[in-house]
């Protein structure tokens, strides 16, 4: 159930609502806009009366929920969530953001290297696994806290932010003095005790969609970390796998508006897990910008067809330079910037 306030509504009124909503045995999630302020109800609410919230003062409209995602839904935050990192970065409003970096740290000489390359071509965030889910048992698996404290170095020393994925709870902790962005990969999309620990972090997290996840399971999964009280969340596009075999998976552009409409979560789109082809991986980030994503996130790597993981996919740094000139066109086109 939402309750909206009125533009002009005190904290005292604001207060009274909660408390009221409260004593009828309900969880109440607050987000103040600029313009007003909006009560989320979660729990039991089909047997409350809405007529006794919408006669208290201060009170604009009250109306209950009908999608299963109560706190991601766009009627939470009508005006759309905007995330400020601690350089001033945001995500998810006229800015469009790049992140870029390889598959997997792999030595300080190469972290270094990308990042100097991402900085330069414009790039705001340092993107780089230090613990690596694979598939096969015996391919590389990452540098661990050792790729972490590199990735750091490499970021301060370039003015980066740092996203790196956490793959289980035991995790968070070590990684927190490390990351800026903390990414919950495909593969853990619906690994739901993670995500609730994450809801009790104090730090954005960026949600990567499911291979074979619908939008709705999407924004299902976020409701998780948002229950926890963590709003600064980011959904990703990656790719779905769908019939086609032409390409690694199938990336679905038309998330990105419909994620828009549905959700005032920001939504980046990822291109190289989108095809797992590096021909590919410039005109899918061209139209995932065009289609309103908030940012992109891609692998790039100084030698990438050497690089020990995804090489397929990674884009050499001339060709994120290329990419990123591109982009900047198209965001100044729909209205953002870059």
């Amino acid at each position: 159930m939402i309750v909206a306030m009125q533009e002009k509504a005190t904290e005292e009124q604001i207060d009274a609502v909660i408390n009221a909503l409260v004593e009828c045995g309900v969880e109440v999630h607050r987000t103040t806009g600029e313009m007003q302020t909006i009560l989320a109800a979660v729990g039991k609410t089909s047997s409350l009366d809405l007529a006794q919230f919408e006669i208290m003062a201060g009170v604009m409209h009250v109306h209950r929920i009908s999608s299963p995602y109560k706190l991601a839904g766009r009627s939470f935050r009508p005006e759309g969530t905007v995330i400020e990192f601690r350089n001033g970065v945001t995500v998810g409003g006229k800015q469009v953001v790049a992140m870029g970096g390889p598959c997997s740290v792999e030595s300080r000489e190469q972290i270094f290297e990308t990042a100097r390359r991402v900085k330069g071509a414009g790039g705001t965030f340092l993107r780089g696994g230090a613990f690596k889910p694979r598939s096969s048992p015996y391919s590389f698996q990452g540098m661990g806290i050792a790729g972490l404290e590199m990735m750091r170095e490499a970021a301060e020393a370039h003015g980066l932010l740092v996203v790196s994925e956490v793959m289980e709870i035991a995790q968070i902790e070590p990684m927190l003095p490390h990351v800026d962005l903390f990414q919950v990969g495909a593969r853990n999309m619906q690994n739901f005790n993670l995500l609730r620990e994450l809801g009790q972090v104090r730090k954005p997290i960026l949600l990567k969609r499911g291979i074979a996840a619908t939008v709705e399971e999407l924004l299902l999964s976020s409701e998780y970390i948002l229950a926890g009280g963590n709003y600064e969340v980011i959904l990703c596009e990656r790719g779905i796998r769908t019939y086609e075999t032409s390409t690694r998976n199938t990336m679905d552009i038309s998330a990105i508006p419909v994620v828009k409409k549905l959700s005032h979560l920001p939504i980046v789109g990822d291109p190289s897990h989108g095809t797992g082809r590096r021909d590919m991986v410039a005109p899918l980030a061209r139209a995932a910008v065009a289609a309103g994503a908030d940012g992109i996130i891609v692998e790039v790597h100084p030698n990438a067809d050497k690089a020990a993981s995804d090489a397929a996919q990674t884009l050499y740094p001339e060709q994120f330079d290329q990419l990123m000139s591109e982009l900047r066109l198209i965001a100044t086109a729909v209205g953002r910037t870059f």
